[in-house]
């Protein structure tokens, strides 16, 4: 008989949101959000348009045993806001890293959601990190303003693939010791 260890996912509770685990009720919203262009492009994940069965096979992955990447929800209704604002995962790495990946729902763009997201995050630190990593595309200094508000530190550029532009995109990396 083989014994697997299951780890929970932490919820993360901040003022406004809570940070929860993905759950299949939310596709729906999922789906709309990543068919939104503006939310794909600035991902290198998300292509546009979203094929078929794509958002279903990613709530699937999330909600595995012990995934690699862990997503959460932004979820606002203890506000009453929307039970599904934005997406943050953890990717782990070796050597006690990960790296932080986000994007929030347009129409909470502008508002600190995605700043009060990644504090939370940090805080928390759920895998009990040494650093997270982080990288954003050159053209969204929103997202790069996120990051040094809580705490990011530049490292240099480099670039990465984006599905929804069918090509390579200059990004800026950042880094968190904790």
């Amino acid at each position: 008989m083989e014994v697997k260890k299951i780890t929970l996912q932490a919820t993360i509770e901040t003022e406004r949101f809570v940070l929860r685990p993905l759950r299949r009720s939310d596709m729906g919203l999922i789906q709309l959000y990543f068919s939104d262009e503006r939310v794909a492009r600035m991902t290198t994940s998300i292509p546009h348009p979203v094929p078929p069965g794509m958002t279903e096979a990613f709530v699937t992955r999330a909600m595995s045993e012990n995934p690699n990447e862990v997503v959460w929800a932004m979820d606002g209704t203890k506000s009453g806001a929307s039970e599904l604002m934005g997406l943050i995962s953890l990717e782990r790495m070796d050597r006690g890293q990960s790296e932080v990946g986000y994007w929030v729902a347009p129409a909470y763009w502008n508002t600190g959601l995605a700043s009060d997201a990644v504090q939370a995050l940090v805080t928390a630190n759920p895998f009990q990190d040494k650093t997270m990593f982080a990288s954003v595309f050159q053209d969204n200094p929103a997202s790069a303003r996120v990051l040094t508000h809580c705490g990011f530190e530049y490292l240099g550029v480099a670039e990465s693939y984006s599905l929804a532009r069918n090509g390579n995109v200059p990004t800026w990396t950042y880094l968190r010791k904790l």
